[in-house]
């Protein structure tokens, strides 16, 4: 089955807030949509954006819906928030429940795919599936603090350095400019046809909101939350797993072999793509999501 990728198109932006904090998402259904809905999550630094070749091919269907989680994209960026796991899972389930009301197939990348597990799990009949695109997020045995001197340096010397705001403040202003987005994004973007200068804009435009900093020196202290393999195990609905098989940042072709053990039921799918696999090769992940969605019992 192969699709061709539209040009993206502007979706209806939905007014919603979360414990009173602006949440920007979109939505994008047909007359008669079929089956569940489908909320798309982002990975870190990323954005409704990110599912700009998506987007109008599934809600040519059915019934799409797109989030920023808190710190990201276009939503809220307030200080003094708990960000991490707990937050974007519960700011997840509030989305379901309050705004789409009804059996929900939740597809996250990277960081999205943590959040979208554990929102699976805690919705349980409310999640029609959940499907991860080269999901983040540590398994149990990953979790122990490292041994030995090495790892005490590396905590020691490697924390203090990254504890200081200054070489914080100096690494943020690094990595919001143009060039090194792009350089990061050739990186992880096997086929770079993609990478232009809308995506790179698209990364870059929330950095400079007055906020952006301060989400941005929580990562160092982002707990890590629950573990893949307990979510696996709470998780009660259809799993597809889509791998961008030459991702650089999470060896996907090692991390396999735990997701296989951890979820031996899941449908699995394999692309010769990197990190970001929706939006290098959109063509065919949309067939593989379409394909997996045709298989779903209707909602």
């Amino acid at each position: 089955m192969t699709l061709s990728v539209p040009k993206p198109l502007p979706a209806l932006q939905e007014a919603w807030t979360y414990q009173g904090h602006a949440v920007h998402a979109l939505r994008r259904c047909p007359a008669e949509p079929v089956g569940p809905a489908i909320l798309l999550v982002h990975g870190f630094g990323a954005s409704t954006d990110h599912w700009r070749f998506n987007i109008p091919v599934l809600a040519e269907r059915y019934d799409v819906h797109a989030i920023d989680l808190l710190g990201f994209g276009r939503s809220s960026k307030p200080a003094g928030l708990a960000y991490g796991g707990a937050l974007w899972r519960d700011q997840l389930v509030a989305y379901v429940n309050e705004r789409i009301g009804r059996p929900t197939v939740l597809v996250g990348n990277s960081l999205g795919g943590f959040a979208v597990l554990a929102a699976g799990a805690a919705l349980g009949a409310q999640a029609a599936g959940v499907v991860l695109i080269n999901a983040a997020g540590p398994f149990s045995d990953e979790q122990a603090e490292p041994q030995g001197w090495g790892a005490i340096t590396r905590r020691t010397i490697g924390g203090a350095l990254l504890g200081s705001p200054v070489l914080q403040r100096l690494l943020f202003e690094n990595l919001r400019r143009r060039s090194t987005i792009r350089r990061t994004l050739n990186q992880v973007y096997i086929d770079r046809t993609n990478v232009d200068e809308a995506l790179i804009e698209s990364i870059r435009r929330p950095s400079l909101d007055p906020g952006a900093f301060g989400v941005f020196r929580t990562v160092f202290d982002i707990p890590r939350g629950q573990p893949l393999d307990e979510l696996f195990a709470q998780l009660t609905a259809p799993l597809l797993l889509l791998w961008g098989i030459r991702d650089p940042w999470i060896n996907a072709a090692g991390r396999r072999g735990a997701f296989q053990r951890h979820a031996p039921l899941a449908t699995e799918v394999v692309l010769d793509a990197g990190h970001c696999p929706h939006d290098e090769v959109p063509d065919q992940v949309n067939a593989a999501l379409l394909d997996w969605l045709d298989k779903l019992a209707p909602a």
